[in-house]
């Protein structure tokens, strides 16, 4: 099975950027689907955006949409997200976590009971 451990948390100014980094290690990413999960306390865990097993497709839910970005590669078994304009609304937990995806009718999954595979989670957090 996959094991995923995320980096690159932190804190940052209200405006600046962070890049989350998600590693995979015990099993190839290639057959996963990536997503990425954001949680605060005391709020369920909630979607963000994820990459295809290709890298070619990508969707987001529509508070981050043209602030964050989700590339992967896959011969370093890594996705990356990556967070611009962050805001005082940004600050959480966040999640990498895989998804087996080799259905060929495969689509996008936005329910973290999706996910088989979960990273410990990284801190960000935004001082304004």
């Amino acid at each position: 099975q996959v094991q995923l451990v995320e980096s690159g948390g932190g804190l940052v100014l209200a405006g600046g950027s962070l890049r989350l980094y998600c590693t995979a290690s015990g099993y190839s990413l290639n057959y996963y689907a990536v997503g990425w999960f954001r949680q605060v306390p005391g709020k369920e865990r909630e979607f963000v955006g994820a990459i295809d097993r290709s890298g070619g497709s990508t969707y987001y839910t529509d508070s981050v949409k043209g602030r964050f970005s989700i590339s992967r590669d896959n011969t370093k078994n890594t996705a990356a997200l990556y967070m611009n304009s962050l805001t005082p609304e940004d600050p959480a937990v966040y999640y990498c976590a895989a998804e087996y995806a080799v259905d060929r009718d495969w689509s996008f999954k936005t329910s973290p009971a999706a996910y088989g595979y979960w990273g410990q989670g990284t801190q960000v957090t935004v001082s304004s």
